[in-house]
């Protein structure tokens, strides 16, 4: 019956997608397949904590919520916070509750910001249903391991002569990978010297004022000043987090201060699936850095 009963929500589900052209190749990651992962893994946890076709059973609807919610589904961290608010099939902890209410509330849920009046602000620890399984890290990032080396199994990145030109002539100054940091501004502009986001990033590395200011851009839609202020910042991120262009990337999406918080990639979708973009585009894991720039992240793995 079960099986039944979820198999109705997965064609529903692959169908909602399907009509609304999600499931179309966007880019060169699957980001797409991670979220309909997520989807069915919220839509079985709902159908369970509820007792939807199915007999009631909070208790894996929580771990499967979990999940879901590492994977970055919003809903599913609401979810999981509202029953740790309540104590329904866990045990009662605002504290916990906190923790995926301000997930959620990060990646703009609103009744997941109300709820956090209620409990407080976030924990300072990360609860053991959200830490990334290693075998499952290591396998979905397979060049971890492997020592810093030319991007040769990356594919070229098709970027305007000029941009081209102009990455290739200054990555160097800064140590840096032509095609890491091509990687990013395919990622942040697409190439577009006058991009700008509702967050007021500009240019092609999406440079926000507070950013611009701390590597002295004046100008961010000039191409030169825009770029060598996201090199500069690439550079101190790679002294930081030594080389580890996982938590590089995540930190350009999220910000250091949220991926030391969450002690690695943050549950959001969008900053997952931007670091799979970046792993994509550049073919590594690692990179050369500069230990002397800065003092290592207060990261387990950095120390």
């Amino acid at each position: 019956m079960l099986t039944t009963f979820l198999a109705r929500r997965a064609l529903a589900a692959v169908l909602l997608l399907s009509g609304s052209g999600a499931l179309a190749a966007v880019g060169p990651v699957e980001s797409d397949a991670e979220r309909l992962h997520r989807m069915l893994l919220r839509s079985e946890a709902q159908a369970l904590e509820n007792g939807e076709g199915v007999e009631r059973d909070p208790e894996r609807a929580a771990r499967l919520y979990c999940q879901a919610a590492r994977l970055g589904d919003a809903e599913s961290q609401f979810s999981l916070g509202w029953m740790y608010a309540n104590g329904r099939g866990v045990e009662r902890s605002d504290s916990t509750a906190a923790y995926f209410f301000h997930a959620a509330a990060e990646q703009g849920l609103e009744q997941a910001v109300l709820m956090l009046d209620r409990v407080g602000g976030p924990p300072t620890y990360t609860p053991d249903c959200m830490r990334e399984p290693e075998p499952a890290r290591s396998a979905a990032l397979p060049n971890r391991a492997a020592p810093p080396a030319a991007a040769a199994a990356a594919p070229a990145i098709a970027a305007p002569p000029d941009i081209a030109r102009l990455v290739k002539r200054l990555a160097p100054q800064y140590g840096l990978s032509p095609q890491l940091v091509l990687a990013f501004i395919q990622a942040e502009s697409n190439f577009d010297v006058v991009a700008l986001s509702p967050k007021n990033a500009k240019g092609l590395m999406q440079l926000i004022p507070d950013t611009a200011a701390r590597f002295n851009v004046r100008k961010p839609y000039d191409p030169e000043q825009n770029v060598r202020g996201g090199m500069a910042y690439l550079r101190w991120l790679m002294s930081y987090y030594r080389g580890d262009v996982i938590l590089v990337a995540a930190a350009y999406n999220a910000g250091e201060g949220t991926v030391n918080r969450y002690r690695g990639v943050p549950p959001y979708a969008e900053t997952r699936a931007y670091v799979r973009r970046i792993l994509a585009g550049f073919g590594q894991a690692l990179h050369p850095f500069d230990r002397a720039l800065t003092d290592a992240a207060p990261l387990p793995q950095l120390r």
